[in-house]
């Protein structure tokens, strides 16, 4: 299965706040087998088959729609460790995002319209080498949680710096599952710069690929 041949059934929604008009983009149809929750040092998504698919089609729109927040909703009955559930959303920094104004934006976003994404094969490949550690680098993602979602904030190349693993999940996660049964699969997305920022210190987002029923 490659992400490329996929299409991905979505609602388009367009909410305006006083002067200002956001688009948003989530599933046409429920996200199963996924629950995203707040971690020790982060976030923790587990996913299965379906949801990475969903995770990485989100992700690679992210890069390429810097007009739109990608929102996944995820809320679902906790697990038996009564962790706090989150919802997911994915949006470009030059969109200045008032976090603070998500929950009245997801209150407005009635039924959508309904659309097919369709992604190219370029954009499930990581951006060029950059230099992440570098004191100068600033394309790293930013994170924030409001209104219960963790909402990931970056550039293009933040987010495609990271798509290799998101997209591993989805094409490459189900046939090593189903050759290694019981192995534990998953990956790490590093959030923020690696403990120098103090107003949005390191994080990652740890993403479990469930076993395969």
């Amino acid at each position: 299965m490659r992400l490329s041949e996929q299409t991905w059934p979505v609602l388009v929604s367009k909410v305006r706040l006083g002067s200002d008009e956001y688009r948003v983009v989530r599933p046409a149809r429920a996200v199963e087998n996924a629950l995203l929750y707040e971690g020790r040092y982060g976030a923790h998504f587990e996913i299965g088959k379906r949801a990475a698919v969903v995770l990485a089609m989100a992700w690679g729109l992210a890069a390429r729609s810097p007009h739109s927040l990608i929102h996944l909703p995820l809320r679902g009955p906790t697990s038996a460790d009564d962790v706090r559930p989150l919802d997911l959303v994915l949006l470009h920094h030059r969109l200045a995002f008032p976090v603070s104004r998500w929950k009245e934006v997801r209150a407005r976003l009635g039924r959508g319209a309904p659309h097919r994404v369709t992604l190219p094969p370029r954009a499930f490949r990581r951006a060029s080498h950059h230099p992440q550690r570098h004191r100068e680098f600033r394309d790293h993602l930013r994170w924030s949680v409001a209104a219960d979602t963790l909402l990931l904030i970056g550039s293009r190349t933040a987010f495609e710096l990271e798509v290799h693993r998101v997209r591993a999940l989805a094409e490459d996660g189900p046939a090593h599952l189903a050759k290694y049964p019981g192995i534990h699969y998953c990956t790490e997305i590093g959030m923020g710069r690696t403990w120098t920022d103090r107003r949005n210190p390191s994080a990652e987002l740890h993403v479990d690929h469930l076993p395969l029923p």
